[in-house]
C-alpha cells in the first residue's frame, strides 16, 4: 500500500478504453514522503536561496499538481522534519539525490514555513493521585495473563484477536448506547501531520504512535500521559500488549523496519530488533503475538523510486519475521519470493537491473491455531513477470516458516510507481499491472458444523471468502467497489459471528460516488444489506469524498466506519442505518495543551474497549486532510 506511504507522486491518468475499464498510471516524478520523526536540529544554512531550490527541483509538480500531487499550499500542513527525512533517507532521497543537505535542509523549512525542531514539547503528564508535583507512575497492568494475545482484555493489537475480526464482544457500551456518545478527551500529537497509528485499549490506558516516531502511554479515562518512547522512524503499525518474560511489554513497529517491545508500565526499551535490511522495508502491518512469539509483516516503499534510471530495481523482497516476544531473537524469516533477486542486465543509463522482487505483506498476520498456520495477504510484484506470490493469500507453518499454500487472486500485476503502459524505461514492467495489493488482513471465522472461512477484501473491490482448510480453496467473491490503485477495498474489513462488514474507498474515483459499506453473509458472500456514503457537506478541496478507505470496527448491533471527510459513523448491523455521526475535522482543546485538529480517517480505525471509543484523526496524503488528534468517545 504505498499509497498510504508515499505523499506526492505526479498522477497521469490514463485511460485504458480496453475492456472499458479505466486505468491509472504515474508519472516518474515523485517528491515526498511522510513517515518522518523527531527534529534534525538547526535552521538551514542562510546562504541557501530555498526559493530557488524549490523553483529548480519542486515546482515542476507543486505549483500546477496533477491527480494525488499535493499542491504548494498543502505542503505547509507538513513539518520540516518529516520533509527533511523523506529528502535525506526516504523513499525520495533517490529523487533528491542532487540536493546538498543544506539544500534539503533549507528547502524542508521553505515548504513547512517554519523551523526545523518546531514540533513542539507534550504537556499533559498524569498527576499523582495527592497532588503532589512530578508524573504519576503507570499502575502495573494485572489483567495481562499468558503468552496468548485472546487471552487480553480490551482491544489489543489491530484485529483485536489473532484471527483478526476486529470484533469486540465486551465493548463495556451496548449499541442502544452508541447515539448518546460524546467525545470524552482529546489528545494532540505535538508536530504532527498523519495520525494514522492503530491504538490500543490494554489495563485502562491508551497506546498509541505518531508519524513523529513517538510512541505514547495514555490513561484511558483521562488521556493523560504516563510516558512516551521515542522510535526511530513513525509508527503506523497498532501495538499488542504481552508478558515478556516477568515484564509486561508493548511491541511495535516503525517506518524504518525496526521492532520495540517496551516496559508497558515504564516505557524503558526491553530490546529492539531491526527485522529486514532493506532500505526501504517498513513495518506498516501489525505483528502478531502468539504463544510467546512476534510474527511480524515487513513491507516497502521500493515502488517509489524503481523507476527512476539511477535506481537499481528491484531487490525487495516481503516477508514474515517470527521472533522471541522475551528477547527479540528471531526464529525465522521467511519471504514471500523464495527466489533471491538476481542481475538480469542494466537500464540505459547502465543501472544494474534485478528480479524478482515485491509481494510486500501491509497487514497483520492471521493466526490459525488450530491447524498451527499463519495466513498473510501479500502486495503486487515490482518486476515482471509478477510472481505467483504477489496479490495472493498465502499459508506458513507457524513453527518453521514453511510456504504450507497459496491461492494468487489478481495474477499478472507487475507493477512501479512512475511506469505506464508502452513506456521505454528499462526500470518499468513490460506490462504494468493494476496494483491490486491486498491491504486488507486475512479474516478467520468459523460457520455452522465445524466449517471455517477466512475472508479478506482487495484494492481490486472484490472481497473473496477462502476455505482454510482446504488451501485457500476460492467459496465465494463479492464485487463491493470499483477498485483502484487506492481500492476499492483498502485497509481493513471486520466481521462478527454472522457477517463480515465491508467498507469501499473507491477515492480516485467520482468524490459523490466513492464510499459506502456492506454486510456479507459469512458463509455465502450474499449481501445483507449496503448503505450508500452520506450526500458530502462539502463541494470541492481536500479531504471533499466519501472514500471509506479506514479499517472498520464491530461490537454487538454496530459497527463503526471512518471516512476521508472527517466522518466517524456507526451503522447498525440489523440493517446498515446510520445510527451516529461525528465529524472529527475541526480544531480541539487538548489535555496536553498541543495545539490540534482533526482531519481525514484514513489507515486507522476505532479501538473499542471499557465504554471508550478511541479514534485517530488526521490523514494528510491522496486528497486527504491532515490532523494531529486523537479522540476518545464514550456514552456516560
Amino acid at each position: 500500500m504505498k499509497g498510504i506511504i508515499i505523499l506526492g507522486i505526479v498522477h497521469e491518468e490514463r485511460k485504458a478504453r480496453k475492456d472499458r475499464h479505466a486505468s491509472f498510471f504515474f508519472a516518474p516524478f515523485a517528491f515526498l514522503m511522510l513517515f518522518g520523526f523527531g527534529s534534525t536540529g538547526s535552521l538551514a544554512a542562510q546562504s541557501i536561496d530555498a526559493a530557488a531550490v524549490y523553483q529548480k527541483s519542486c515546482a515542476q509538480c507543486h505549483d500546477e499538481p496533477q491527480g494525488r500531487t499535493p499542491s504548494r499550499d498543502a505542503l505547509k500542513d507538513r513539518t520540516p522534519d518529516a520533509i527533511l527525512q523523506s529528502l535525506t533517507t526516504g523513499s525520495m532521497s533517490v529523487t533528491a539525490i542532487a540536493l546538498s543537505m543544506a539544500e534539503k535542509r533549507a528547502v524542508s523549512e521553505y515548504l513547512a514555513g517554519k523551523a526545523l525542531g518546531a514540533g513542539g514539547e507534550s504537556a499533559g503528564m498524569c498527576t499523582p493521585p495527592n497532588g503532589a508535583a512530578g508524573a504519576r507512575s503507570a499502575p502495573a497492568l494485572s489483567n495481562v495473563e499468558g503468552p496468548a494475545l485472546s487471552n487480553v482484555e480490551g482491544w489489543n493489537g489491530w484485529g483485536n484477536d489473532i484471527a483478526n475480526s476486529r470484533y469486540q464482544p465486551r465493548p463495556g457500551l451496548t449499541a442502544a448506547d452508541v447515539p448518546n456518545l460524546k467525545l470524552k478527551w482529546a489528545f494532540g500529537f505535538p508536530g504532527g501531520s498523519q495520525a494514522y497509528g492503530n491504538p490500543a485499549i490494554v489495563g485502562g490506558r491508551v497506546f498509541v504512535g505518531s508519524d513523529n516516531g513517538k510512541f505514547y502511554a495514555l490513561d484511558a479515562n483521562t488521556g493523560c500521559m504516563y510516558w512516551s518512547f521515542q522510535a526511530d522512524g513513525g509508527i503506523r503499525a497498532a501495538p499488542t500488549v504481552a508478558k515478556a518474560g516477568s515484564r509486561t511489554a508493548v511491541y511495535f513497529g516503525d517506518l524504518k523496519g525496526h521492532m520495540f517491545a517496551v516496559d508497558a508500565t515504564t516505557g524503558d526499551l526491553i530490546w529492539k530488533k531491526q527485522v529486514d535490511d532493506h532500505k526501504f522495508a517498513r513495518v506498516t502491518g501489525a505483528p502478531k503475538l502468539y504463544d510467546g512469539k512476534l510474527y511480524v509483516p515487513v513491507s516497502s516503499v521500493e515502488e517509489a523510486p524503481a523507476a527512476q534510471p539511477t535506481y537499481e530495481c528491484c531487490t525487495f523482497r516481503g516477508s514474515i519475521v517470527a521472533l522471541d516476544g522475551t528477547t527479540g531473537a528471531q526464529l525465522w524469516k521467511t519471504y514471500t519470493i523464495q527466489e533471491k533477486p538476481q542481475q538480469v542486465g542494466t537500464n540505459a543509463k547502465g543501472t544494474a537491473l534485478y528480479k524478482p522482487a515485491g509481494a510486500a505483506v501491509w497487514s497483520s498476520p492471521t493466526i490459525d491455531p488450530q491447524k498451527g498456520i499463519v495466513y498473510i495477504g501479500t502486495g503486487n510484484s515490482y518486476t515482471d513477470p509478477a510472481v505467483p506470490t504477489s496479490d495472493a493469500v498465502m499459508a506458513m507453518d507457524i513453527k518453521t516458516g514453511t510456504i504450507l499454500w497459496w491461492n494468487q487472486l489478481t495474477p499478472s500485476d507487475a507493477f512501479v510507481i512512475g511506469c505506464f503502459p508502452n513506456s521505454t524505461n528499462a526500470n518499468c514492467p513490460k506490462d504494468v499491472g493494476p496494483d491490486f495489493d491486498f491491504g486488507n488482513a486475512p479474516i478467520l471465522r468459523t460457520l455452522g458444523g465445524g466449517r471455517r472461512i477466512l475472508v479478506i477484501g482487495q484494492k481490486s473491490g472484490m472481497a473473496y471468502g477462502l476455505d482454510p482448510d482446504n488451501e485457500g480453496k476460492l467459496l465465494w467473491t463479492f464485487k463491493a467497489g470499483k477498485g483502484s490503485a487506492l481500492g476499492g477495498i483498502e485497509w481493513g474489513s471486520a466481521a462478527d459471528d454472522q457477517n463480515a462488514y465491508i467498507p469501499v474507498s473507491d477515492i480516485l474515483g467520482p468524490a459523490a460516488d466513492a464510499g459506502g459499506l456492506f454486510a456479507l453473509k459469512l458463509a455465502t458472500g450474499e449481501q445483507v444489506w449496503h448503505t450508500p456514503a452520506p450526500k458530502l457537506e462539502c463541494t470541492s478541496g481536500r479531504g471533499c469524498t466519501g472514500a471509506q478507505s479506514a479499517p472498520a470496527s464491530v461490537i454487538p448491533g454496530a459497527v463503526f466506519s471512518g471516512s476521508v471527510d472527517g466522518h466517524l459513523r456507526a451503522y447498525s448491523t440489523r440493517d446498515g442505518n446510520i445510527i451516529w455521526d461525528y465529524n472529527t475535522a475541526k480544531e480541539y482543546d487538548t489535555v496536553n495543551k498541543v495545539p490540534a485538529k482533526g482531519g481525514s480517517i484514513d489507515a486507522a480505525g476505532p479501538a473499542i474497549a471499557d465504554g471508550l471509543v478511541v479514534t485517530n484523526s488526521g490523514y494528510a496524503l491522496w486528497r486527504g486532510m491532515p490532523g494531529n488528534v486523537l479522540l476518545a468517545f464514550a456514552a456516560r
